[in-house]
């Protein structure tokens, strides 16, 4: 698959107009056209105009997304509602494959046993089943579950190809952001503060698709 933007005339006509009116009322800003393929595909998810400061990328985060995509690399989601925003057909096209531990059985048991949660132990069990390596991980929802990652990484020498790192909340949601942006060697995608959710991460991972039907990050 080439073309990955809407499917009919009139959703793609939609979809340039809106990303018109977003651009023009954004104005100049200081982001590379990749990065702000992302950051104002962000702007449309959500039709918050603070996305343009809150969106941190790090200088290799766009190339390493898209050849992960381009190779099929697994993509591991915090929430199933992640997955289900995603569209099976464009990610299908490069055999990549999505994998969304948290309502495991084993996964709630641990959780339980522990005294952890279960984004914690479904970020535990990727590693352990091998699809963090080389893979997107995308969180929009559980703090704990990017703060787990990173420690995977950090700890257990887990080398995930992008971690996009948007989940939303008041308990520890800033602060696992600031941890990611501050991290040396995981190429991230993360917005600052207590902004987020799974429909900008999904919106990322739509942006990084477009991206890698566009030739972006390949050379």
């Amino acid at each position: 698959m080439t073309d990955m933007r809407q499917m009919t005339a009139l959703g793609r006509g939609i979809e340039d107009k809106s990303f018109a009116i977003i651009d023009a009322e954004v104005g100049a800003h200081d982001f590379p056209d990749a990065e702000w393929q992302v950051v104002r595909r962000v702007i449309h998810a959500t039709a918050d105009f603070e996305f343009r400061t809150l969106m941190r990328l790090s200088s290799d985060a766009i190339a390493s997304g898209v050849r992960a995509l381009r190779a099929g690399c697994p993509l591991v989601v915090d929430v199933k509602m992640i997955a289900v925003g995603l569209n099976e057909q464009r990610l299908a096209s490069y055999g990549c494959q999505v994998h969304s531990f948290i309502s495991d059985e084993d996964v709630i048991a641990t959780a339980k046993a522990n005294n952890s949660t279960r984004a914690i132990e479904s970020m535990r069990k990727a590693h352990a089943n091998g699809v963090l390596d080389g893979a997107i991980v995308a969180i929009g929802n559980a703090p704990t579950a990017l703060l787990e990652v990173l420690r995977l990484v950090r700890e257990e020498g887990a080398r995930p190809a992008l971690v996009i790192g948007v989940p939303v909340g008041f308990v520890s949601a800033a602060e696992s952001k600031d941890a990611l942006i501050a991290s040396e060697g995981v190429p991230f995608i993360a917005a600052s503060g207590r902004k987020g959710g799974s429909p900008i991460a999904v919106a990322i991972v739509h942006a990084l698709l477009l991206l890698s039907a566009q030739g972006e990050g390949t050379s």
